[in-house]
């Protein structure tokens, strides 16, 4: 990787407390969609370490879901990095979008 998650160019960023949060943030994103976008999303989650991995869970696996639901395309890729001193964040993004922005 020749690059850092935090240079995607980001469309909407989700703000999320709780798993409650993360749901409604999912059913956002599998709305708006992946395909046909120049942009990621961003999920910044707490650094609370058991709170971020179950947020971090019901995201990824519920757009992959969501998604599928749908009859959208699945070929989503993530990161998930250190945002600051009190988030985690998570960076999606089409691979097709990602490789015509060059990365």
């Amino acid at each position: 990787m020749d690059f850092h998650p935090k240079e995607l160019p980001i469309s909407k960023t989700y703000d999320l407390k709780n798993e409650k949060d993360a749901a409604i943030a999912v059913e956002d994103m599998v709305r708006l969609g992946f395909e046909g976008r120049k942009e990621g999303f961003k999920v910044l989650m707490p650094k609370e370490s058991r709170l971020a991995k179950r947020i971090g869970y019901t995201i990824t696996t519920g757009i992959i879901q969501g998604l599928g639901q749908v009859n959208k395309s699945r070929d989503i890729k993530y990161w998930t990095y250190h945002h600051d001193e009190k988030h985690y964040a998570i960076v999606l993004i089409s691979r097709l979008s990602l490789e015509e922005l060059g990365f």
